[in-house]
């Protein structure tokens, strides 16, 4: 049984920790604001990086039914 490790889920983890550290870092110590939403699209953009990378191969394989 597959947990989702594939390059395909690990990116889009690392791409989504880096949106939340430079969203984070951008409330200390007095928040930057423009940052902090750099940091949210970042974040979101994570999904979309994932599903590319997925259908491009980089994913599971997904079991027939």
């Amino acid at each position: 049984m597959s947990h989702g490790s594939s390059p395909a889920a690990w990116t889009a983890v690392l791409v989504c920790l880096l949106g939340i550290t430079i969203g984070g870092l951008a409330l200390i110590p007095d928040p930057n604001w423009t940052l902090f939403w750099i940091g949210v699209a970042i974040t979101f953009g994570a999904g979309l990086v994932g599903r590319v990378m997925a259908a491009a191969g980089l994913g599971i394989d997904q079991p027939e039914l």
